[in-house]
């Protein structure tokens, strides 16, 4: 398999408060790698390392390496590039005060598409690939803050897709999201992993063990276990792994 990104001895502090100690993982390309763990684990902490939104974060001071394809993520891309090629879908959905249609086509125009057939297609092709096009596309020139909750956050997908990134990083997507929504949700990353590489970051277990290819178990800053996620929820190798799904404790 080919490793997508690779973190080495990765680890950070808040104003000398240490929330990753020294985290080494390889994360799969074309995979779905769900990321589990307690509050105060570590787990948006790496979220935000990967997409440097942790550039705008006083006192945090990061050490080790963040590889992409090979590359130190940290020395060889700006944080343009960066964004282009690794979106970020958070827990709480923020469309733009704008039409469907323009929320989606928003990013490609910033990158000079300005064609009208191109942003249409663009438009189409990721409301369909975030599993939202039938449920909108009669609908696309009205207000997207006219949406469900759970139809925001597709549409916030669709607008990461728009951009072909080649990595998507899913922070708590589907929190405060009724059962068929966060199932439309898992529907769309279990069909897009044949393009994009995913990080899911979620707190509920049962969606982790549903989805995901491989599962990383942190707790309080440090990695404890990894591996196929179907191996580390039938026959986890460590005892700290076996309580935390098995709702003993988190």
């Amino acid at each position: 398999m080919d490793v997508k990104i690779r973190l080495e001895n990765l680890k950070a502090s808040y104003n000398e408060q240490e929330v990753l100690k020294g985290i080494t993982i390889d994360v799969y390309k074309n995979m779905i790698t769900g990321f589990m763990g307690p509050s105060g684990s570590g787990k948006s902490t790496i979220i935000s390392i990967l997409n440097r939104m942790m550039e705008f974060e006083d006192g945090i001071r990061i050490e080790g390496k963040i590889l992409f394809d090979g590359f130190d993520l940290t020395k060889t891309i700006s944080s343009v590039e960066l964004r282009k090629r690794v979106g970020t879908v958070f827990a709480v959905p923020i469309p733009l005060p704008r039409s469907i249609y323009e929320n989606i086509a928003y990013g490609p125009r910033l990158n000079r598409i300005n064609d009208r057939e191109k942003l249409d297609q663009i438009v189409i092709n990721s409301l369909k690939n975030a599993f939202l096009w039938d449920e909108v596309k009669d609908r696309l020139n009205t207000s997207a803050l006219k949406l469900s909750g759970g139809q925001q956050q597709r549409l916030c997908l669709a607008r990461t897709l728009a951009l072909h990134p080649e990595i998507i990083l899913l922070d708590e997507p589907c929190s405060g999201l009724d059962p068929i929504s966060t199932a439309k949700i898992e529907d769309a990353l279990s069909e897009l992993k044949k393009d994009y590489t995913i990080i899911l970051v979620s707190n509920n277990t049962k969606q982790i063990a549903r989805i995901s290819d491989y599962s990383a178990f942190f707790y309080m800053g440090e990695l404890i276990e990894y591996g196929n996620t179907e191996d580390l929820f039938t026959n986890p190798r460590i005892k700290k792994t076996d309580d935390y799904i098995s709702g003993k404790f988190g």
